[in-house]
């Protein structure tokens, strides 16, 4: 059972009482749960918006008036644009890497805390201002770009753009400095014996995710700055009237945004790799392969950023080179797919909520790949273009994948976060709604993108009826599944039995301390001996 720490808190989260300590807190795990409480408060209110966009498109509103939730396409366009904006900046960037990743990251290589506890707190307060500064659009002058600012209509429009941009500019920073003490933990902190071929797969993700986040983060922060200056002092860099070039713009954008789908998804990828491995019981098929696929997709998605540009009038040649590096990222990615399932075959599976959550990934992921290729492939992207098969296939890579290993990671590491067990049947029961919501809400999106129907429209022709209230229905599903969801954890914290040190008989580090973590981690340094996921 857990062993007392010799401080006069017996572990971290009552290690010092009182909210001030935990606003000037050091210990990772608290920036942690600081970084949980704000990601699902924005996730509930990107959630919301999402809603209400199911809603509006429920009926196409023929005549005018009858049946619409949102009073006119302005006010769709606001709602479309701060969901994407939210989802991406608030909730799916920073969610792994900052959760889990801050709270689990020094525990998985055996250290005390990461390499610089004070930065690792001003990013935290860095990624609430910047938040802070983009929700008070709302309440000002609410913009209406798409979280994409395409120029030249950033420019022009009246509303709070540089506002909205300036916010998104200081989240940068904090992803920044995340990265920064990721790499050197990772560098510097290892306990003796571990290797880097011993780190467990998540952090290998995380260092990964990291090194993007480090290179790709000031590109993004440097455009946003552009666009601000364009708008406020008339520069005319993008603006076509001042001898701009709008296109330029997506470059850019995209050579940021790109790599930025991937920071999103490696760490969703590591936290699959610890669960498959644990619940599969057995050691992870193909350890270095899976680890160096994690710096493939890293290294190749810096020369994707094209193919969001096909049909921007960029030349046939970059057209095909950009198509086919896109496809090249299938490689590294497949790597990950097939060492997953390799690893699952002839295990003694156990279904726990969080390997349903991982499977689940598999599932869906595996979707939002092929889709992928697809839309890699020139003459389907120029047909596919700006409908909603492209929003289908993001939202499986994004919401299928990251939030689906969201969910499981967290289930996972729970008992270990909070010492406290959830009640596994809510816990599956989300799963199955999350699950069977999601496919129901995305998957007719697939068909209607084949038929034609163009994104980011407040209203459509009677054609598209059916197959839209069919996807509306599904967003309901996936309300319930994470109302089920949430009052697991919080039933969990609240009146959940005593977690056990491992219970799910796990072979990395952070299961051989006590449950919840003492404040520095570990009662004695410990002395790695063999590879994360062997049996010693």
């Amino acid at each position: 059972m857990a062993t007392k720490s010799a401080h006069h808190g017996d572990n971290y989260i009552n290690f010092e009482k009182g909210l001030w300590s935990w606003l000037t807190t050091v210990d990772h795990k608290r920036i942690g749960l600081m970084y949980m409480i704000s990601v699902m408060f924005f996730f509930f209110v990107g959630g919301v918006m999402a809603l209400l966009l199911r809603l509006e498109l429920f009926a196409p509103n023929v005549t005018a008036n009858v049946g619409q939730v949102l009073k006119n396409g302005d006010v769709y366009n606001q709602v479309l644009t701060y969901h994407g904006a939210i989802m991406v900046f608030m909730v799916i960037v920073p969610g792994i890497p900052a959760i889990l990743g801050n709270f689990f990251l020094p525990l998985h290589l055996g250290a005390k805390d990461v390499a610089f506890p004070k930065i690792n707190l001003a990013s935290w307060y860095c990624f609430m201002a910047g938040a802070a500064l983009a929700v008070l659009t709302f309440f000002f002058n609410k913009i209406d770009t798409g979280w994409t600012f395409y120029t030249p209509y950033s420019i022009r429009t009246g509303t709070a753009t540089v506002m909205m941009v300036l916010g998104a500019f200081i989240m940068g920073m904090s992803s920044v400095l995340t990265g920064l003490n990721f790499i050197v933990t990772v560098h510097k902190l290892r306990a003796p014996g571990m290797t880097m071929h011993r780190m467990p797969l998540f952090v290998w993700a995380l260092y990964s995710t990291a090194i993007l986040q480090m290179l790709a983060t000031p590109v993004l922060a440097i455009t946003l700055l552009l666009l601000a200056a364009e708008k406020l002092f008339g520069v005319g860099i993008f603006d076509p009237a001042l001898g701009g070039d709008p296109v330029l713009f997506q470059h850019f954008f995209w050579f940021y945004s790109h790599p930025a789908v991937y920071i999103m998804i490696i760490p969703a990828m590591g936290v699959v790799s610890e669960l498959i491995t644990t619940f599969s019981r057995k050691v992870i098929f193909g350890y270095t392969a899976i680890a160096y696929s994690s710096l493939g997709i890293a290294a190749v998605s810096f020369f994707v950023w094209g193919h969001h540009m096909f049909v921007s009038g960029q030349s046939e040649t970059a057209g095909i080179i950009f198509s086919f590096l896109t496809m090249l990222v299938g490689v590294p990615t497949a790597i990950k797919m097939f060492n997953w399932v390799a690893t699952l075959y002839k295990g003694s599976i156990s279904f726990d909520s969080p390997m349903l959550f991982a499977l689940g990934f598999l599932f869906l992921f595996a979707i939002g790949g092929v889709t992928g290729i697809m839309l890699a492939t020139l003459p389907i992207d120029v047909h596919f273009h700006d409908t909603y098969f492209v929003v289908a296939h993001f939202h499986y890579v994004m919401v299928g994948g990251t939030l689906m290993a969201l969910m499981g990671g967290f289930y996972y590491w729970f008992p270990k976060m909070f010492g406290k067990m959830f009640n596994e049947n809510l816990a599956r029961l989300s799963f199955v709604f999350i699950f069977i919501g999601f496919n129901v809400t995305f998957f007719p999106q697939f068909i209607l993108g084949a038929m034609g129907m163009p994104r980011r429209y407040f209203d459509y022709i009677p054609a598209y009826e059916t197959l839209n209230k069919v996807s509306t229905v599904g967003s309901w599903l996936i309300l319930t599944g994470f109302l089920f969801g949430l009052y697991a954890i919080v039933q969990g914290i609240r009146k959940g039995p005593k977690a056990s040190m491992n219970p799910w008989n796990s072979k990395t580090l952070e299961w051989q301390t006590s449950s919840p973590p003492p404040h520095d981690n570990f009662a004695v340094e410990p002395i790695v001996t063999a590879g994360p996921y062997e049996y010693r």
